[in-house]
């Protein structure tokens, strides 16, 4: 029996991210973050969607591109520990694992038929940063998917609330209107590495077509500026 298996990539997502620094921590986090998956030409048939429109979720599964590694460690740093503990990797959802596969549950708010791309997938909520490939797409089964009861572990002992934000309106006035919200939401959620917390520092992160500089002091994060940057 072999003991590698081969995945095919099905589809690639296009979001507001061209970089890691600014993701939502976790799927579902900032629902006004809207993005698409386009598929391959291969699998462009709509009568593979059948059905799916009947669904309000789905989950991806899908390649932490960027964090692709020969070798694996079973312990890693979880920056919501502030990156100083170390837990088993199976404990975490860390990109560096054995096999580098996310998976998200994102809202699924409609199924387009485009005439060059074919069956195309508009959600909200998702964790990926543009051109991230996936592998598999599943529709979400509340009464079985859902566990209100579960447990969450060291995940949960460390409490992240959600910051002020004070986004100048004559800054706020270079953001594409459509990307004001989703911006300013994971703004909010604040961006930042876990265990970076210098309040004179100046952070940068490119978001659809904008890089945005922004300072955090305690609760607040305050935008800087906006200069064209990377769609």
């Amino acid at each position: 029996m072999s003991d590698t298996v081969s995945m095919q990539i099905i589809a690639r997502i296009r979001s507001e991210f061209p970089e890691k620094f600014g993701i939502p921590r976790q799927a579902g986090l900032v629902d006004a973050l809207k993005a698409t998956i386009v598929f391959e030409p291969e699998y462009r048939k709509p009568e593979a969607f059948r059905g799916l429109e009947g669904y309000s979720h789905i989950w991806i599964l899908w390649q932490f591109s960027e964090a692709v590694r020969k070798d694996w460690s079973p312990t890693v740093r979880p920056p919501r520990l502030g990156g100083n503990t170390r837990m088993g990797v199976f404990a975490t959802r860390s990109p560096f694992r054995p096999n580098a596969i996310g998976l998200s549950s994102v809202k699924l708010d409609s199924i387009e038929i485009d005439p060059e791309l074919g069956p195309v997938l508009h959600v909200s909520g998702a964790d990926l940063m543009n051109g991230t490939p996936i592998f598999d797409v599943k529709p979400y089964l509340a009464y079985t998917d859902s566990h209100p009861d579960a447990l969450g572990g060291f995940a949960l002992q460390q409490k992240e609330g959600v910051l002020r934000v004070e986004f100048p309106a004559e800054l706020m006035e270079k953001v594409p209107e459509a990307r004001r919200e989703g911006l300013t939401a994971v703004l909010a959620q604040d961006p930042r590495p876990a265990y970076q917390n210098v309040p004179d520092r100046v952070y940068g992160m490119s978001f659809g077509g904008v890089e945005v500089k922004f300072t955090v002091k305690d609760d607040l994060l305050t935008v800087t500026a906006v200069e064209p940057g990377e769609s």
